[in-house]
């Protein structure tokens, strides 16, 4: 706190969010206030540093600086701590929602529950089996823990709240392009974890490529499935932020 420093904080909220348990938020097992803290209380005691909410729109590291709506900022030193957003193809945003803020988190709570409210007045079995088929795209930790998360959803806590449909019929179904799951950690914890979801009902199908999205649907191959909650949790892209630096960029948008 004493460091001959200054130092300005900028973020377009203000709150820190724990990003691993926002599927829980998803899944309404936490609130957003579980897993959310204001910055200013976080660092109301750090008395170099100082908290700015703002979006910055690009960056000018020549003359050292970040352009912002209401003006610029300069800097002697810049660290770029704006992470990653979700990589979709064509307009499938809308279609899947991705789990990357609270605001997503309530999207996909909002829609999963008003999935299952949906279903208890359908009459039709097949377009009542469609209101209870999740599909999540992606073998990641994000993919494997809301798969996980929205099998024990139907299967434990919601069978006794509903009267006319079975919850435990809801099918959750993991879709990964890769022969294994989880594949940034070792071979063993996705053999483990692919274990585990099975055991727990989830249908996990590996070696298998999302080919389209559609309302209400997932074109998987070939394959058409009837699917009202399609979650995506696969494919990342570096900041936009960082194009406007003017450097090497990966195929992600990530600074190399």
């Amino acid at each position: 706190a004493n460091a001959d420093v200054q130092v300005t904080l900028v973020d377009r909220h203000n709150y820190h969010l724990f990003q691993p348990l926002l599927y829980q938020v998803a899944t309404a097992v936490l609130s957003p206030a579980d897993i959310a803290s204001p910055i200013r209380n976080i660092l109301r005691n750090q008395q170099n540093v100082s908290v700015v909410l703002a979006r910055p729109l690009s960056i000018d590291a020549k003359r050292k600086l970040v352009k912002f709506p209401r003006g610029d900022v300069t800097y002697d030193y810049l660290v770029l701590a704006t992470g990653v957003t979700h990589s979709w193809r064509d307009n499938w945003e809308k279609l899947a929602p991705g789990l990357k803020s609270v605001d997503d988190a309530l999207e996909i709570r909002r829609r999963v529950l008003l999935s299952y409210e949906a279903a208890e007045w359908e009459a039709d079995d097949k377009a009542r089996q469609a209101q209870l088929t999740f599909v999540v795209v992606g073998g990641g930790p994000t993919g494997v823990e809301m798969s996980g998360a929205l099998q024990e959803i139907a299967a434990k806590t919601i069978p006794k709240d509903f009267r006319h449909i079975d919850t435990t019929t809801a099918r959750i179904i993991l879709v990964e392009a890769a022969d294994r799951l989880l594949m940034a950690l070792p071979k063993k914890l996705g053999e483990r974890a692919l274990r585990d979801l099975q055991q727990m009902g989830v249908q996990v199908r590996l070696n298998s490529m999302v080919t389209d999205l559609r309302e209400g649907e997932v074109q998987i191959g070939n394959e058409i499935l009837p699917a009202k909650n399609i979650i995506w949790a696969a494919g990342v892209r570096g900041s936009k932020l960082a194009e406007t630096l003017h450097v090497e960029l990966d195929q992600q948008g990530r600074v190399l």
